[in-house]
């Protein structure tokens, strides 16, 4: 019977994975509205309706800002980088012929020929499967913009009361569970919190960085370079390793392997600064993961998810780390040593009778 329910609930989840998708995309945006919300509530004690109004207005003013400011010339760098592609990777193929061509490894294959079109083939291999993962979600407009309506919505709302909806899903645990149910949404929402604040600043560092060594090194398109690391940062190895080799790649065009290399070793300093100085100061140590496995974590949801996978899967992964502290090792192990119980404040329990329940379960 067990085995029968446990598989009709895979098939369910299974069915309604886009829906889960959109509710846990408006949760990290809910995350990041209640992060500013309550450092608002807490140092000017303003009501919490009115610091969520006010996020949100200086978000929206933020971003259409920084578009207005940035979207001319990164519009017409990318214009141009794409009216001169053919170009570009016809200089490519040629310089790289060249190069090939002096090596007795090398002089046979098709990288030796200047009309084998190798590099072009990589890049169409590249934009094929960049577009098999992403024109699903905007061919059709209408659904795009229902659904990022929804998410929008269901994120302001969470936003606005979010021990209302954490209270009624610790009421579905039995009595004796919910303390340690409580552990886990704070430890879930602080370790969500840290990656979400953590993952926009980062963001914003690296692609300032790279368009400001870019543009010292007289790179190309050094803006429209620069604005891509800090998109594609958001999933972790891959998007370092395509945001580092893309214009060292473009700089081959020009002979200059010099030039390369100081692109190659700019994209390297870059992400290790970031990696090692501002993410651990930022995330303060509350999202560990091991590399191995994010690598791996990325792969699984890119390949079951595509494009919206690759963005979500190191948050999905830091909940289940979560589960799994709290979960196997604190309950079924019995090692509550290897993480910190977490701190209930007032403010955040339902009510007295459950928050002396919680601090007795966190005392155990």
């Amino acid at each position: 019977m067990a085995l029968f329910v446990a598989a009709l609930v895979v098939l369910f989840v299974l069915k309604v994975i886009d829906v889960l998708l959109l509710v846990f995309l408006a949760i990290l945006l809910a995350v990041y509205l209640s992060a500013i919300t309550d450092w608002l509530e807490r140092r000017f004690g303003m009501r919490r309706w009115i610091g969520l109004t006010l996020t949100v207005l200086v978000t929206v003013a933020a971003v259409i800002s920084i578009g207005a400011l940035l979207a001319p010339p990164v519009v017409e760098q990318t214009r141009a980088l794409i009216g001169g592609l053919p170009q570009t990777l016809t200089n490519i193929q040629n310089v790289l012929a060249r190069w090939a061509s002096q090596y007795p490894v090398f002089d046979q294959t098709d990288l030796a020929n200047p009309s084998s079109g190798a590099v072009s083939g990589l890049v169409g291999d590249a934009v094929g499967f960049l577009s098999g993962s992403i024109l699903g979600y905007v061919r059709s407009g209408g659904t795009l913009f229902i659904e990022g309506a929804s998410v929008v919505v269901m994120a302001l709302y969470l936003a606005r009361q979010p021990v209302l909806y954490r209270d009624g899903l610790i009421s579905l645990f039995s009595p004796n569970r919910r303390a340690i149910a409580v552990r886990v949404f704070n430890d879930t929402a602080a370790t969500l919190r840290a990656w979400v604040v953590g993952q926009l600043i980062a963001m914003a560092v690296l692609a300032t960085l790279t368009a400001i060594g870019l543009l010292a090194l007289g790179v190309p398109y050094w803006l429209a370079f620069g604005i891509f690391t800090g998109l594609v940062a958001v999933v972790p190895f891959f998007g370092s390793l395509f945001s580092t080799i893309l214009p060292a790649l473009f700089m081959v065009a020009s002979g200059d392997w010099l030039k390369v290399l100081l692109v190659l070793l700019l994209g390297v300093l870059v992400h290790v600064i970031e990696a090692n100085v501002i993410v651990p100061r930022i995330m303060q140590r509350k999202v560990e993961l091991p590399p191995v496995l994010t690598i791996a974590s990325v792969l699984v949801m890119g390949t079951l998810l595509g494009a919206i996978g690759l963005i979500v899967a190191v948050p999905v992964l830091c909940v289940s780390m979560v589960l799994v502290r709290h979960i196997l090792h604190g309950e079924i192990y019995g090692e509550p040593g290897r993480f910190k119980p977490a701190v209930l404040r007032p403010t955040e329990t339902w009510t007295g009778v459950e928050r002396r329940k919680a601090a007795v379960g966190t005392q155990k």
